[in-house]
């Protein structure tokens, strides 16, 4: 792609995210009214405690993962290939009205320890399916060759168990805090993007503006397309999303290639928008040529590559 200067970069910006839809006011009027009679004050209030706990009731459902230092055993109920190295995993909640527990945006660990191990085997994992998902949570897996988590997850038989360990809190979302939020990801690097995408756009109050970048080697390694497809759809003025391929074929409409500064200039808002937040999650090779790599789980470490070279700064950056 052709290098943009950055005057034409965010016309192009704003032209792609102009508001499509007005705003509009809305006021509402009551009047009160007095009842006929004691019995049906007596009725009416009734009425309401009841259906006030019985929304109580319905709104709080009970956490599968409440203690971050306790695991839970749970097993598999369904598996479904997604491409050639990709699986998606349901596994069954305690009971049906259980949720997994966690927040947006945080992980769950997963641990197996084979017989011939010495020690056990613990990886991270987003779920793909909702916080608000009952009775199940799913994840999504790429089967690595030597990876000994994946391997044994892909490799899974409904009802076999697997150990998990929760919430691991990674970046506390806030519903408008950011005027737009730009995900970069790469491979599975995907999923923590889309439980933040998915957030931001089933809450009506939230009004963030999302620039998806999705890297992949080939077609089929591209994850999530459909609901991301649907979602622009939904908010043609607030979601965009970009594919680049490696290797990309003759007729592929999307950006060939690796990316590039000259990309993430054309689709992000510029250096200068402070209440802009970009996002990274992918492998280490990915982290490196971005915003380079975290000095740990919990430490950040320096802002480099690409998003430093553009001008972006430490605290408008968030390494999953």
């Amino acid at each position: 792609m052709a290098s943009c200067s950055s005057n034409a970069a965010n016309d192009i910006y704003r032209l792609m995210f102009k508001t499509a839809f007005s705003q509009q006011a809305r006021s509402f009027s009551s009047s009160a009214r007095s009842a006929k009679s004691s019995t049906n004050q007596f009725v009416l209030g009734a009425s309401l405690i009841a259906g006030a706990s019985g929304l109580a009731y319905y709104a709080v459902s009970p956490k599968a993962l409440t203690d971050p230092n306790e695991w839970v055993s749970l097993p598999l109920i369904e598996s479904k290939q997604v491409n050639h190295n990709t699986k998606t995993l349901k596994f069954a909640l305690p009971t049906e009205d259980h949720v997994i527990g966690l927040n947006v945006a945080s992980a769950l660990l997963t641990k197996y320890q084979g017989p011939n191990d010495e020690k056990p085997t613990i990886r991270p994992y987003t779920p793909i399916s909702d916080e608000d998902a009952k009775g199940y949570v799913e994840l999504m897996v790429k089967k690595y060759p030597n990876g000994p988590m994946s391997t044994h997850l892909c490799e899974l038989e409904a009802d076999q168990r697997i150990l998990f360990k929760g919430p691991i809190e990674k970046y506390k979302y806030e519903a408008n805090k950011h005027s737009t939020v730009g995900l970069l990801a790469a491979g599975t690097g995907i999923t923590p993007m889309y439980q933040l995408i998915r957030a931001i756009m089933k809450n009506p109050e939230d009004k963030t503006k999302i620039v998806l970048v999705s890297c992949n080697i080939t077609v089929e390694d591209i994850l999530l397309k459909h609901e991301f497809e649907k979602l622009e759809q939904l908010h043609p003025d607030r979601f965009k999303a970009f594919y680049l391929l490696e290797k990309a074929p003759n007729d592929w409409p999307g950006q060939p290639g690796r990316i590039s500064k000259e990309l993430l200039k054309t689709v992000l808002p510029g250096p200068g928008v402070k209440d802009f937040k970009a996002f990274v999650c992918g492998p280490p090779g990915f982290y490196a040529a971005v915003c380079a790599n975290k000095k740990s789980p919990k430490d950040q470490g320096d802002l480099g590559g690409l998003l430093a070279e553009l001008g972006y700064s430490k605290d408008q950056v968030f390494k999953f």
